[in-house]
């Protein structure tokens, strides 16, 4: 990824200027310091909506209901709590930091983040949040506690999207986890073409955030 020159500030995490950098294809990410720096991708992951792939042993899964040892899906339930498990630290350092989280929350409460999320016997098993604007969707971050339930969280994201109208999912860049799904690079001009076209789509995610 490449960093964005910019100085920061608490003004930068502000939403509208939150807004304006997704609009524009820049995200924020802490460095190991704690401080926010801006990036964007050259190439640029995305998951074509209609090249989505699922495996048939997680498509049966999916559709399990939890009586029958499958997830209880839950929309924008507990927001914060799937940031925090998100944050927490791997492999020693981890891109979220309080100031983010304060930031997507407050984007959340504002109906533009979303939480998608897998539960479990009463506990947060896995899920996943981003960004909403327009007919583009940001992934940003995953996790599980329970196997494949961040794999769950996904496949119902891609679901909505699709019912929804949206364009575009943004993953900012591929990881072989999500090439099994169908993830790919394009180069960022093209990626900016797409941002573009997709922003004017008014799409809904729906679920009043929690």
């Amino acid at each position: 990824m490449d960093a964005v020159p910019t100085h920061t500030s608490d003004d930068l995490l502000a939403p509208e200027a939150l807004l304006s950098a997704y609009a524009n294809g820049i995200f924020p990410m802490a460095d190991a310091d704690g401080r926010i720096a801006w990036y964007s991708a050259d190439p640029r992951g995305i998951i074509p909506l209609d090249g989505f792939h699922v495996p048939g042993t997680l498509r049966q899964l999916v559709k399990k209901p939890p009586e029958l040892g499958g997830f209880d899906l839950r929309i924008n339930h507990d927001f914060a709590a799937v940031m925090r498990a998100c944050a927490e630290v791997r492999a020693g350092r981890t891109w979220i930091s309080p100031e983010l989280i304060a930031a997507y929350h407050h984007l959340h409460k504002l109906g533009f983040a979303h939480s998608v999320e897998c539960w479990k016997d009463g506990k947060l098993a896995g899920g996943l949040y981003g960004v909403s604007l327009g007919g583009a969707f940001f992934g940003e971050s995953m996790f599980h506690h329970v196997r494949d339930a961040s794999k769950v969280a996904l496949v119902h994201l891609v679901n909505r999207l699709r019912q929804r109208g949206y364009q575009l999912l943004d993953t900012q860049a591929t990881t072989a986890h999500l090439k099994r799904f169908g993830c790919i690079d394009i180069p960022a001009s093209e990626y900016r073409r797409r941002l573009y076209d997709a922003i004017t789509y008014k799409c809904s995610f729906g679920d009043r955030p929690g």
